[in-house]
């Protein structure tokens, strides 16, 4: 048997004292195991849009940062939900950096997301880092950093999904087919779905609440082109699905008024959703 010479087994021994010696060094072993449990890139962006006619029925007491307390100012038609990164096996990425939201960044689109992109609640939202804060932070830190290299930072996400909405009008598309806001009508779901079919040429995903639709989704590929909405997304991750959650003939309530113009004093609070 040969035997190594006494200096190349000494600098072999070096080197894995090293190696076992970067498990317990911070820094060294952090990004080793970041590395490690790095999340693939996702397949398809889903665009959660949310019917405000329905959200809003739950609410009961007003605050300032609920935007179906604005009275007449309330949104009515689909607002966004948020842009999400998934994957075709059902599964999807969630906090995949340590960028924290900063509102700064958002400033000049901040009026058209208030319009457009508001919250429907009064509780603040989780952030990936165990806090809480405003709606947009929880969508940025969950699902937009998730968006790379598609979507590269926080501005271009926001910006990226207001132009998305405007581009694919559900509530536009909609509204030409007949299927307006109304605390009385029920509207075939099949019809609802053909219509977005016809407009985009793709499948969307719906959620119900209680016989009204909830949310309508619509998936795009990663250059933004519509795609068919997987069977197996994260809508039925959440136990939810076309079938399962909505009947055969749906509604599209109309806003209720809230707020000061109905007799309620909205309530400020510290932080928003």
């Amino acid at each position: 048997m040969a035997y190594l010479p006494n200096k190349i087994v000494l600098f072999a021994l070096q080197i894995l004292a090293l190696f076992i010696a970067s498990f317990s060094i911070p820094g060294i072993c952090g990004r080793a195991v970041v590395e490690a449990h790095k999340q693939r890139e996702f397949d398809y962006f889903l665009l959660a849009l949310q019917w405000s006619g329905t959200v809003c029925q739950r609410t009961h007491h007003c605050c300032s940062s609920n935007a179906c307390c604005r009275g007449s100012n309330a949104p009515t038609g689909f607002t966004i939900h948020g842009l999400w990164p998934d994957y075709n096996d059902g599964t999807w990425p969630a906090c995949c950096t340590h960028s924290d939201f900063d509102i700064k960044e958002i400033s000049t689109l901040r009026n058209t997301l208030e319009k457009y992109w508001p919250s429907l609640s009064c509780s603040s939202a989780s952030t990936c880092h165990g806090g809480k804060g405003l709606f947009w932070a929880h969508e940025w830190e969950k699902h937009g950093t998730c968006s790379f290299p598609v979507v590269r930072d926080e501005y271009e996400y926001f910006l990226t999904t207001l132009n998305v909405y405007f581009k694919y009008n559900v509530t536009a598309v909609l509204a030409e087919a007949g299927y307006l806001p109304s605390n009385s009508e029920k509207y075939p779901l099949g019809g609802i779905i053909s219509a977005i079919q016809n407009a985009f040429h793709s499948t969307p995903l719906l959620v119900c609440s209680h016989g009204a639709i909830e949310e309508l989704r619509l998936c795009f590929h990663k250059d933004f082109k519509p795609r068919d909405c997987v069977i197996g997304s994260s809508i039925e991750v959440d136990g939810l699905s076309s079938k399962s959650s909505c009947p055969i003939y749906v509604s599209l309530p109309a806003h209720v008024s809230l707020g000061p113009e109905n007799g309620e004093s909205p309530v400020p609070v510290a932080t928003s959703k």
